[in-house]
């Protein structure tokens, strides 16, 4: 199995580790396709202007060719290719969609990658194609699976490639990932998706990514074969794709078309070319036009790497800043059929899903694109908690929102009164308690939102005051109370759970504050450091005391991640948890959780940051599970 890891997340994205026997690709990838019967820019000059270390090309080409297949053979794939660094091969599926068949036995062309030393081989699948009805698509997912299981058995140190294939259909799509789940693979591309790509059928493409990887193992890298053009890289990965490769810079150069982030153009219809990378610093569209075809073609190709490229470093950035949401929900304003597509992810159950593995807040603000932005996992997660916990004390009153932190304008009134003050945000209704906390007061708006977002919010509102059975008031009841000691408590709710803070904060609370901005830092009960509250996001990091009352009241899994007796010593002193000495967890933990860790008899070891979900855990065997921030021995 290969090595594979996450080091940061946003969304489903990962930026990680996948080791090859040449070498490290750090995923999200984009893999050139290589043509090597005619290498437009060959390999090392990608590497050289782009960083490039991992290619794709196709084993078929060469294997049909004597003078490349005996140059393979007796070189190897990295000499004939002349790249040292990872090469990934194709098996030939897409020449069957071209042409309609090909004249290779499936083994005999998995061995041949094998043999000429691929790194990544890939199996020779049956291509589903969009138009296939259900009963020829079920026979070639059948017919794929099968030569996967035949396939994987001669890999030997070759990763091995097995292909989700399933045509439009989810459950097929579901049923072939499920199959392969099973197989001692290596990376699952998703099959059979160009046509759709190619006629911007973007919406079925959705359902394609999330059938194939809602039932995949998440220890394995996806690819997306044919991704095309870098408007839709965004999409890809932030619904898991981690590996995709392109031929469209080359393609698009042979019809002079120019890759853009927002769409492409013809030479022949621009006077000025919109673009300064370096082939367009140096040239204009008249000198293009003037140049000989090969010359101009070469240079359309060069500038489209670099557009690809450019997209792919700033889906990097956007995953490390937390706003991978925002950069898809900006591809889809430029493109009203990936804004079609997204309504996909609408889907109660799809964004149950997408929760799960939704970090629990990020470095950077929400900022509000478009009417998607409020179809997010996180404001989803905050909803369906805010219904779930927040129980109001008497009467409520709604205000308007005003400047964030709302406590600024209503903290007196909060505290002169019985009555709940609940805003009316985007988000839906907020307790005054809580507009600290990630995301209500780290978020940017418009002064007016869409409709149908405005309506959202005030269904939510009407849900909690039905749930609740109240009717706001126009008049608070007078009254006193503390808004930090009610802060706490929500927020520790709405983190931990429904009745929490009645156990985390059974004593006498009393809470330090910050000098330069007055807002809360650590909380005490009874004397004890239980908890401090990040500034960042308006959260609970749990100390050690916190962790030993959590333990002690709550039975396993809850807020457990359970690790082998083995590693008990090493993580009481402080060291991080791996995801290879992961035996359970708990289940509701998300991604950037506090949690507690605890061995195989309970004995408490640390208390740490989570950085994978349950699933991750238990499927990974590489890489970091927990960040643990104090080990038992080190309070």
């Amino acid at each position: 199995m290969a090595k594979f890891e996450i080091k940061e997340r946003d969304c489903l994205s990962r930026i990680g580790r996948l080791e090859t026997p040449h070498g490290v690709i750090e995923t999200p990838a984009l893999l050139p396709v290589i043509n090597p019967n005619k290498m437009l820019i060959e390999p090392d000059e990608m590497r050289k202007l782009f960083g490039v270390n991992a290619i794709i090309t196709n084993s078929y080409i060469i294997y049909r060719s004597d003078k490349l297949r005996r140059k393979a053979f007796s070189e190897g794939i990295h000499s004939l290719l002349k790249f040292d660094g990872v090469i990934m091969t194709d098996s030939g599926t897409f020449q069957s969609h071209v042409y309609g068949s090909v004249d290779v036995d499936y083994l005999e062309i998995f061995k041949f990658q094998r043999d000429i030393g691929s790194d990544i081989g890939t199996i020779l699948d049956l291509f589903t194609e969009p138009d296939d009805n259900r009963t020829t698509a079920k026979r070639k997912v059948i017919e794929t699976v099968k030569r996967a299981k035949k396939s994987v058995v001669v890999k030997d140190k070759m990763l091995a490639a097995c292909t989700v294939q399933g045509g439009v259909y989810e459950d097929l799509r579901a049923r072939c990932a499920e199959e392969m789940g099973k197989i001692d693979c290596d990376i699952h591309p998703v099959g059979g998706v160009v046509p759709l790509m190619e006629n911007q059928r973007y919406d079925e493409l959705v359902r394609c990514i999330v059938s194939s990887k809602m039932h995949l193992p998440l220890s394995r890298p996806v690819h997306l074969f044919g991704a095309g053009h870098p408007i839709v890289f965004p999409l890809a990965v932030a619904l898991g794709v981690d590996m995709m490769d392109s031929s469209s810079y080359a393609k698009y150069a042979r019809d002079e078309r120019f890759i853009f982030p927002w769409g492409t153009k013809k030479l022949q219809d621009m006077e000025e070319i919109p673009c300064n990378c370096p082939v367009c610093s140096r040239v204009d569209a008249k000198e293009l036009k003037e140049m000989n075809k090969e010359e101009r073609e070469r240079n359309i190709a060069l500038h489209n790497l670099y557009i690809c490229f450019s997209e792919m470093k700033r889906i990097k950035l956007s995953i490390k800043e937390g706003g991978l949401w925002e950069l898809v929900e900006e591809k889809a304003s430029i493109n009203p059929l990936i804004m079609d597509a997204l309504r996909f992810l609408e889907r109660e159950n799809i964004k149950e899903w997408l929760e799960r593995f939704e970090p629990v807040s990020r470095k950077f603000a929400f900022f509000y694109i478009n009417r998607h932005s409020m179809h997010r996992p996180i404001v989803y997660r905050y909803q369906k908690r805010l219904l779930s916990v927040y129980k109001p004390s008497g009467e409520i009153i709604i205000r308007e929102e005003v400047e964030k932190p709302y406590g600024r304008i209503y903290r007196e009134e909060w505290e002169r009164s019985k009555t709940d003050i609940v805003i009316k945000s985007p988000f839906g209704p907020v307790p005054l308690p809580l507009d600290e906390m990630y995301p209500i007061a780290q978020s940017v708006f418009p002064k007016m939102i869409d409709k149908e977002s405005e309506e959202l919010a005030e269904r939510i509102l009407n849900k909690l005051l039905e749930k609740n059975e109240v009717k706001p008031v126009e008049k608070p009841e007078r009254g006193k109370r503390n808004l930090d000691i009610d802060r706490v408590r929500l927020t520790v709710d709405m983190q931990f759970g429904k009745g929490v803070s009645d156990i985390l904060l059974d004593g006498e609370i009393s809470i330090k504050k910050s000098r330069s901005t007055g807002k809360i830092r650590n909380v005490f009960v009874d004397g004890r450091h239980i908890l401090s509250m990040r500034a960042q996001d308006g959260m609970f990091t749990l100390k050690i005391a916190g962790a030993r009352i959590l333990h002690e009241f709550y039975a396993p899994p809850r807020y457990r991640v359970i690790v082998e007796n083995d590693v008990s010593r090493f993580i009481r002193e402080g060291r991080n948890v791996f995801a290879k000495f992961v035996i359970d967890c708990d289940p509701n933990l998300r991604p950037y959780d506090e949690c507690i860790v605890v061995n195989e008899k309970d004995e408490l070891l640390a208390v740490g940051r989570c950085l994978l979900n349950r699933e991750e855990m238990l499927s990974f065997n590489h890489g970091i599970a927990v960040k643990v921030r104090e080990g038992l021995n080190q309070s």
